[in-house]
């Protein structure tokens, strides 16, 4: 099965890497490489190696593990390792990996000699339903998070779902949370399928992720520029965003995964579409309850709170000075380009804290 609406078309298991095999035939690329990180060099490698042509040469480019090594840094080791094996236009990159790989592996290639073709294979349940598809690639700038990067799309998206297994629950969780939000914006009859996650079996994954995809994808073939539509994607993530970045460089308390953050900004984003947007305060109470039940409660002190409320102003959707959230009228109905007063912001820290 597959869904090729967008740029970048996505392919699910087997078909997936025959319609890799059938690139690497037809596009003769000069060189390939695969940019792995520590994990998946050890646990998916091997499993990709037996599905793709293994008359190609391959090159195998490792990072380290971990979001702390999303940077320009690590993008220039790249470049210059390129560099040294004679990569040329005519190369292409296969990235290997969660999140982290498929962002940073995909802005390196869409920056060398500018621009290789790339395929992602993405192996975290985050990856695959989010940052794989869209062609969004990027870094981070010191603790803030995907501020360099460009938009442009993988020759294609493979997405496998027996590289999960390999995966420690944390992360699990971690990728459930951008299911939840597309969920949020798409429709009540997802949601309720998506939060009985505790009754699902690995086959029901199977299907919960091809919609997903299915919903990240339709937004991204109306709005791929982000002008508006697309923006929605964001909800959950303007709070989100700035939480995940204030841990990351708060040594003394212990690092978020991206989606342990944005299923917090999913609580206060919808606390806050409760105020401004009338969202219904029965459903409200629903997804908190359910958000907690899958998340542990992390606690904020007044000081913390402030400085993330600091952070937001970084945010990419802020535009002329203002801070821009996506909030909803109710499920399935988002409403983007939002102003929300601090004071609110607070409140809705107080609302978590309590919930």
């Amino acid at each position: 099965m597959s869904n090729t609406a967008t740029k970048g078309p996505v392919y699910y298991q087997e078909e997936g890497f025959l319609k890799i095999n059938s690139f690497l035939q037809q596009s003769k690329p000069s060189k390939v490489f695969i940019l792995t990180d520590s994990n998946t060099h050890r646990d998916c490698l091997a499993i990709l190696l037996q599905k793709i042509n293994s008359s190609e040469n391959f090159e195998i480019l490792e990072i380290e593990a971990g979001e702390i090594h999303k940077n320009l840094e690590t993008c220039t080791g790249l470049w210059n390792a390129l560099s040294e094996l004679d990569a040329d236009r005519k190369s292409l990159m296969i990235n290997l990996g969660g999140g982290v790989v498929t962002d940073l592996g995909g802005f390196v290639a869409s920056t060398f000699k500018r621009g290789i073709s790339y395929i992602n294979v993405p192996t975290s349940l985050l990856a695959m339903v989010d940052a794989s598809v869209g062609g969004k690639t990027g870094v981070d700038l010191g603790n803030l998070k995907n501020q360099i990067g460009v938009i442009n799309h993988a020759e294609m998206v493979i997405i496998e779902p027996a590289f999960l297994p390999t995966l420690p629950q944390i992360e699990m969780r971690s990728g459930l949370a951008e299911i939840l939000k597309h969920a949020l914006i798409d429709n009540q009859i997802y949601w309720s399928k998506v939060t009985n996650f505790k009754e699902l079996a690995l086959e029901d994954l199977d299907e919960i992720i091809k919609e997903s995809v299915e919903i990240k994808s339709k937004v991204v073939t109306e709005d791929p520029e982000e002008n508006g539509l697309r923006k929605t994607l964001n909800y959950g993530h303007t709070l989100g965003h700035a939480i995940e970045s204030y841990f990351l460089t708060h040594s003394e308390r212990t690092t978020l995964l991206h989606g342990e953050a944005i299923a917090i900004g999913l609580v206060l984003a919808t606390y806050l579409s409760e105020k401004l947007q009338g969202f219904p305060e029965e459903k409200l109470q629903d997804i908190t309850v359910k958000i907690l039940d899958i998340y542990d409660r992390v606690e904020f002190s007044k000081e913390d709170i402030a400085q993330i409320i600091d952070l937001m102003k970084y945010d990419k959707k802020n535009s002329h000075g203002n801070i821009n959230f996506v909030l909803l009228k109710d499920i399935g109905e988002p409403v983007i380009d939002c102003r929300v007063p601090n004071e609110l912001i607070w409140n809705a820290f107080e609302y978590y804290k309590k919930a």
